[in-house]
C-alpha cells in the first residue's frame, strides 16, 4: 500500500509541475482553453502576472511533494505527504469552485483519495 501512496503522491507532484508550466509558460491561447478563461482576459498583462504567480505556487507544491518522497522515510514521510496532499485538496476545492469544475476531478479528487489512503496507513 505504501508504494501505491508514493506513486500517487509522485503523480500529483508531477501534475503540479505541469500546471505550473501551463500557468507560467503556455501561450495565452492554451491558457484560455486549459483554464476555461476568456482569451481577452488571459492576454491582459495583469492576468499574465496572476497566472505566473499561481504557477509559482503550484510548482512549489509539486516540487515539495516530489522532494518529500526522497527526503523522508517511514511514518514521517507519510505524515509530510499527508500534509502536502491536504494542501492540494484545499487548492483543488477552491480552484474547482472559482476557476473551472474540472479542477475538482483533476486536482482535488486524486489528492483526496491519496490523503485517505495515507490516513488509513497511519491509523
Amino acid at each position: 500500500m505504501t508504494g501505491f501512496i508514493l506513486l500517487l503522491s509522485g503523480i500529483i507532484g508531477l501534475l503540479h509541475l505541469v500546471i505550473m508550466g501551463l500557468e507560467m509558460f503556455a501561450s495565452p491561447e492554451k491558457q484560455a482553453k486549459t483554464f476555461d478563461m476568456p482569451h481577452d482576459f488571459v492576454t491582459q498583462p495583469n492576468a499574465q502576472i496572476a497566472l505566473k504567480n499561481m504557477g509559482i505556487y503550484n510548482g512549489s507544491l509539486g516540487l515539495t511533494l516530489l522532494t518529500s518522497l526522497f527526503l523522508f522515510q517511514g511514518d514521517v514521510r507519510l505524515k509530510v505527504l499527508l500534509l502536502f496532499n491536504l494542501f492540494v485538496v484545499i487548492v483543488g476545492l477552491y480552484g474547482g469552485k472559482t476557476v473551472t469544475k474540472s479542477i475538482y476531478l483533476i486536482q482535488a479528487l486524486p489528492a483526496i483519495i491519496t490523503s485517505l489512503l495515507i490516513f488509513t496507513q497511519l491509523v
